[in-house]
């Protein structure tokens, strides 16, 4: 069984309940799924759930290189020359990032408001990054886009492999 689920703000990526926070339970009742990769509470967007071992070990081992697409609003605005730096990978306190596919986009129409919303600051400009990777370390793609300059305040994986996240609502998944 393969799950595709649009992963809200502030949900934990476990099933098993800490507390009051949200879970991913909370939104898929099917027993016996495990995500495949993981997403930080504070990012949105595409997590992979399966009950395949061998298929969550391949999604989530960079060794397997499935590319990974995110949408990220940073702060600041987005420079050829921190876009270059993504793409020839940048160095990080635990190493160098392998390269990744980066480029400046436009606030896509089809994006959900955040709830609560982001913070906005109106003499800082903010800007959006598609970026592609094939590696899935703690918190990367913040921390890259930190490393040139644009940190982060909202992150939404929109696509794993040729899994996407599309016609899903925050909340709301479908089998694949």
């Amino acid at each position: 069984m393969l799950i595709l689920l649009n992963k809200p703000y502030d949900v934990l990526c476990q099933f098993s309940r800490e507390g009051e926070r949200a879970v991913l339970a909370d939104f898929v009742a099917v027993k016996g799924v495990y995500p495949a990769g993981r997403l930080d509470r504070d990012s949105e967007g595409l997590l992979v759930l399966t009950d395949d071992g061998k298929l969550q070990a391949r999604i989530a081992d960079p060794k397997h290189k499935l590319e990974k697409t995110y949408l990220a609003q940073v702060e600041g605005v987005v420079t050829e020359a921190a876009l270059e730096r993504l793409r020839e990978g940048v160095e990080l306190n635990d190493g160098p990032t392998l390269p990744a596919k980066a480029r400046g986009v436009a606030e896509p129409a089809w994006l959900w408001p955040r709830v609560p919303p982001i913070r906005v600051r109106k003499s800082v400009p903010d800007g959006w990054i598609e970026l592609v990777i094939r590696e899935g370390r703690n918190r990367q793609v913040r921390r890259m886009c930190a490393a040139v300059g644009l940190p982060c305040l909202r992150l939404i994986r929109c696509r794993v492999g040729d899994w996407t996240l599309e016609g899903l609502a925050p909340g709301e998944w479908r089998e694949a």
